[in-house]
């Protein structure tokens, strides 16, 4: 992703969902420019600015503190948001330890608190990237969730205008409960806003925080959401695994150049750092059959750009669309814009004899992409999410997991971390081998093949 701007939709440690019902007045003063505005006119944005005593309390106190670490935190990556964020607290640093980290969450701020306060706590700190997690305090609020893809897209706009190239993650604004007045119809509904309005955003990379969490009613899960609001040390951890491989598309980790070396027999297909021996496909007849009636039976469905010429990719590190992209022994099928969209690599090279494939994927959250054997797919996923193969118990969620698969007299035999896969997967007489990326991100590493020495 670029420089990141995270944006995290969420809540922190005092409950963004229980305000306190105290009348005395506030202790702040008016003055400070640090404080709420008394009122709602000339304010940019719309929806609700809270002014609880509590809340006008600490957001002067955590502002004014921040107003003395400008030139500390200046091109940090800056996670800005509510709770959730401000939640993180000193452990922050210490989940990304290779990073400059700085925290900018309010703990029950709305959409629009943060569009208020962006330019003094986040854009005057020129940062490397922003992640940010907001919106949940809105639906106690009673905003609509168009109010908050309104706000969504004055912040980013304003982001933007500082620099575009700044690299945005967006989270995905976690599931909670009915009870605490965000029911999971009204924060899917957000979260299919946010999708949208950042279609059009190269900078912004969404991350899936919805489905990392929610439970199979749709709701927060009390082992990693013990209030229903907030994530505990469990939910914290997850998710930092999850952010993990984004900071390292974007280049700000993970930068050391790999040194594995394939086993004796094997040769490597990716040679770590550009896409040669890599290209395009030009589209069939039948995948773009299948396209349209996908998108006929479903507006959501994954976007299939036609390719009607076939393209070699020999020293480039990116694809020309910019989906791929290889770099420190990683080759990456981005997050797409928008969600999903189905785009292919393949390599130039045929294999019509047995052989083994050996590679290595790590996918975020729900992510959804594969692996073409001289055509036929097998799925590369968050397995445990995305399914289908949704009882592995060797798999390991926002990691590396090796595949194996083994073709004989053209039937592969596919494994997973040693679990099989797939047993008996016919496949044609010939043909290269294939990755795809559909939804969020996937990483393919290691990629190597054996093949029976030519008599």
């Amino acid at each position: 992703m670029r420089s990141i701007s995270i944006l995290a939709f969420g809540l922190l440690v005092l409950s963004a969902g229980a305000a306190p019902t105290t009348s005395s007045p506030s202790t702040v003063n008016p003055a400070s420019r640090f404080s709420i505005p008394a009122s709602d006119d000339g304010l940019p944005g719309s929806g609700p600015i809270r002014r609880y005593p509590w809340f006008q309390k600490l957001w002067t106190e955590r502002r004014t503190a921040w107003s003395g670490q400008v030139e500390r935190d200046q091109q940090a990556i800056v996670f800005l948001g509510d709770s959730i964020t401000q939640g993180w607290g000193a452990s922050l640093s210490t989940f990304f330890p290779d990073l400059k980290v700085a925290n900018r969450g309010i703990s029950g701020d709305t959409t629009r608190g943060v569009l208020i306060r962006l330019q003094e706590d986040v854009i005057a700190l020129h940062p490397t990237a922003v992640v940010l997690l907001i919106g949940t305090n809105d639906l106690e609020e009673n905003a609509a969730p168009w109010t908050v893809a309104t706000n969504l897209r004055l912040i980013l706009s304003a982001l933007r205008d500082h620099n575009p190239a700044l690299p945005v993650i967006v989270c995905a604004v976690m599931p909670s409960s009915p009870t605490k007045k965000r029911p999971a119809f009204l924060i899917r509904r957000i979260n299919q806003l946010i999708l949208e309005a950042t279609v059009d955003q190269p900078q912004v990379t969404v991350l899936d925080t919805w489905k990392l969490f929610a439970d199979p009613q749709n709701d927060a899960p009390l082992a990693e959401f013990p209030d229903l609001l907030h994530p505990n040390s469990a939910g914290y951890a997850k998710f930092a695994a999850a952010l993990r491989p984004l900071f390292a598309t974007l280049g700000l980790s993970e930068r050391a150049t790999d040194t594995f070396k394939p086993e004796s027999g094997f040769v490597s297909l990716f040679n770590g750092h550009d896409l040669t021996g890599w290209g395009t496909r030009p589209t069939t007849e039948k995948e773009i059959a299948t396209t349209i009636r996908m998108q006929a039976a479903d507006l959501t469905a994954p976007h299939w750009p036609v390719v009607t010429k076939p393209a070699i990719y020999n020293g480039l590190t990116r694809s020309p669309d910019g989906r791929w992209l290889a770099q420190a022994g990683r080759l990456t099928a981005t997050t797409p814009p928008g969600g999903r969209c189905i785009q292919q690599l393949w390599t130039t090279r045929e294999f019509p004899q047995n052989f083994t494939l050996k590679l290595e994927f790590r996918a975020t959250p729900n992510a959804d992409g594969g692996v073409y054997l001289r055509g036929p797919q097998l799925q590369a996923r968050d397995y445990l999410i995305a399914g289908p193969y949704l009882k592995l118990s060797h798999f390991r969620p926002l990691d590396w997991n090796e595949l194996i698969i083994t073709v004989t007299d053209s039937v592969a035999h596919c494994t997973c971390n040693g679990e099989v896969l797939e047993t008996a997967l016919k496949l044609p007489a010939n043909g290269p081998i294939g990755l795809e990326g559909d939804r969020g991100q996937l990483e393919y590493r290691r990629i190597r093949i054996s093949t029976p020495p030519t008599p």
